[in-house]
C-alpha cells in the first residue's frame, strides 16, 4: 500500500534573489535505500555572500494585505504545483529521503500550511502588550513603545527530521525580516516547495532565499546574517551558547511526570502517544516518563502497546515508525545497547533494526527501565521512540525535570505545578491528558521567537 511514485531525479535548484541557480555539478539526494531520487544545486560562499547583501537592501514584506498573500501562500503549499512537483509527488519524496512515515507527513502538510496562513497573528501573540507595531499608533504621543526588529536578515540552518521544523520561520518573514533557509540536504523538499509557494504569493526573491550549502558555507551564512536559527544536538548548543545572534535549537529531552495521586493507566494513550507518534523523530516527543511510585509496570504497558507498531517501508501509508539506512539503523542499535547496559529492556532489547532488505531499516522502538531518577541514561535522545521510565520522589524534587522542552505534568498538586512553571530550564508544562507533541499556532514552542527578533523602542511625540 504505497503512494505516488516519482520517476527519475527531481532537481531542485537553489532559489536566489534574481531566481533560481542550477549547478553544474549539483549534490545527491538520495532515499533511505540509497537511491538517488533528486539533485541539489549548493551555492558557494561568494553567491550567500551576494544573496544576503540583496536581502539587507530589501524592503520588508508589506503589512497590508499580508494575511491575504499568507492565505494564498499556505493553499499553493498544501495543494499546488510547485517546482514541478504536486502535493502527492512532494509527500512521497520526502517520505523515502527523511524516512518519516507518509501518514505524518501529509498531516504535517496540513498542519504547515495551517501556520503559513497564520503566521502573521502567531507572530503577534509574542508582542509585549506595552509596545504597538506602528509607530503611527496614536497612544504614541503619551509616550510608550514601538515594538521593532534587532536587524534585517535572519538565517535557517534547519534539520530534516521532520517537515515541522519550517514553521517557526515563517514568523520571522511576517515580521518584516528578509529570510534565508539553508535546507537541510537530508530532507530539502520542503523548504523548497514552502519557499516557492511564498514567492508563487507574491513575497519578492529578494526577501526570501532558499540557499543549499555544504557545512562550511552554511557557518559564512549564518556569520553573514543579523539573527540566525540553528538545529542540532549538544555539540551545536555548545557552539553557539555565547553568541546572542544566533538561537541554537537542540535536543527537546521531553519529558513526562506521573506522581500517585494520578493514575496513569487512565492515560496510556497520552504516554504512547508522546513517545511514538510522529515517528518519535521530534524534539516534542517523550524520552523519559517518570513515576512516583514502582515505574516497572507502565514501562510494561508502555512497551506492550509500542511492540504492536508494523514494520513497514515508510511510504507505505499504514507505516508509524522512521526508517533509515541499514547501516545507520546498525549503529544506533550498537550505540542504544552500549548506552543502556545494566537498565531492563521491556522493548528493543534484542535489537531494533527491522531491516527491510532494501539497504534501509525501520527502527523498532525501545522501552528501558533505569534505577534512579538522576540515571544517566535519561539525557539520551535517539531519532525513534525510545523512552527511559524511572522512578521519582518528593525527596529528588525538581532537579531531574531540568532541561525540558515540554514536560507533561499527570499530577494534581498544584503547588508542584507551580515549581515546575517558575523553574527556568522547563520552557513548556502540558498538565493533564495532553500529548507532548501537541502544538499550535500562536502557542510559543521554546519561547516566542519573537522574543529573540524583536524588542521594544520608546518613541514619546509625533512629527
Amino acid at each position: 500500500m504505497t503512494d505516488t511514485v516519482v520517476s527519475g531525479p527531481v532537481y531542485l535548484d537553489a532559489l536566489g534573489p534574481r531566481g533560481p541557480y542550477r549547478t553544474r555539478v549539483p549534490s545527491a539526494v538520495t532515499d533511505v535505500s540509497g537511491t538517488e531520487v533528486a539533485r541539489l544545486s549548493l551555492v558557494p560562499p561568494v553567491f550567500v555572500g551576494r544573496a544576503l547583501a540583496t536581502l539587507r537592501k530589501a524592503e520588508a514584506v508589506p503589512a497590508a494585505g499580508l494575511d491575504a498573500l499568507l492565505e494564498a501562500a499556505g493553499e499553493e503549499f498544501a495543494t499546488g504545483t510547485v517546482g514541478g512537483l504536486d502535493v502527492r509527488e512532494y509527500e512521497h519524496l520526502v517520505s523515502r529521503t527523511s524516512g518519516t512515515p507518509l501518514t505524518v507527513v501529509r498531516a504535517a502538510t496540513r498542519g504547515t500550511a495551517r501556520y503559513v496562513s497564520r503566521a502573521r497573528s502567531s507572530a503577534e501573540q509574542g508582542r509585549p502588550r506595552g509596545a504597538v507595531s506602528d509607530r503611527r499608533d496614536p497612544s504614541l504621543a503619551a509616550g510608550h513603545a514601538v515594538w521593532a526588529r534587532r536587524g534585517h536578515v535572519f538565517a535557517v540552518n534547519a534539520s530534516g527530521n521532520h517537515p515541522g521544523v519550517h514553521r517557526p520561520w515563517l514568523e520571522a518573514l511576517a515580521l518584516g525580516y528578509r529570510v534565508a533557509v539553508r535546507p537541510s540536504r537530508r530532507e530539502p523538499f520542503t523548504p523548497h516547495r514552502l519557499v516557492g509557494a511564498l514567492h508563487r504569493a507574491g513575497v519578492r526573491q529578494d526577501q526570501l532565499v532558499l540557499l543549499p550549502t555544504d557545512h562550511r558555507t552554511a557557518d559564512a551564512l549564518i556569520r553573514g546574517a543579523d539573527r540566525a536559527v540553528v538545529y542540532g544536538g549538544d555539540e551545536v548548543v555548545a557552539r553557539y551558547a555565547h553568541d546572542p545572534r544566533v538561537l541554537p535549537q537542540g535536543p527537546g529531552r521531553t519529558k513526562i511526570l506521573i506522581t500517585a495521586d494520578t493514575d496513569w493507566r487512565e492515560h496510556l494513550d497520552t504516554i504512547a502517544g508522546s513517545v511514538a507518534d510522529e515517528g518519535g523523530t521530534a524534539c516534542v516527543n517523550a524520552t523519559a516518563v517518570f513515576v512516583e511510585g514502582d515505574p516497572a509496570p507502565l514501562a510494561e504497558a508502555v512497551a506492550a502497546r509500542l511492540s504492536r507498531l508494523p514494520v513497514l517501508p515508510p511510504q507505505d501509508v499504514r507505516a508509524v515508525l522512521p526508517v533509515c539506512p541499514l547501516d545507520r539503523a546498525r549503529a544506533l542499535d550498537s550505540h542504544l545497547r552500549s548506552v543502556a547496559a545494566g537498565t531492563r529492556a521491556w522493548l528493543g532489547g534484542e535489537g531494533i533494526v527491522g531491516d527491510l532488505g532494501d539497504g534501509s531499516a525501520v527502527l523498532r522502538p525501545a522501552v528501558h527501565q533505569v534505577a534512579g531518577c538522576s540515571a544517566a541514561e535519561l539525557r539520551t535522545e535517539l531519532p525513534f521512540p525510545c523512552v527511559w521510565v524511572a522512578p521519582w520522589n518528593r525527596a529528588d524534587g525538581i532537579a531531574p525535570l531540568r532541561d525540558t522542552l515540554v514536560l507533561s505534568a499527570l499530577t494534581r498538586d498544584d503547588a508542584l505545578l507551580d515549581t515546575l512553571l517558575a523553574e527556568p530550564t522547563i520552557a513548556n508544562v502540558y498538565v493533564g491528558d495532553h500529548p507532548s507533541y501537541w502544538m499550535a499556532p500562536g502557542v510559543p514552542h521554546d519561547s516566542y521567537l519573537s522574543d529573540f527578533l524583536m524588542r521594544s523602542k520608546a518613541l514619546v511625540g509625533t512629527p
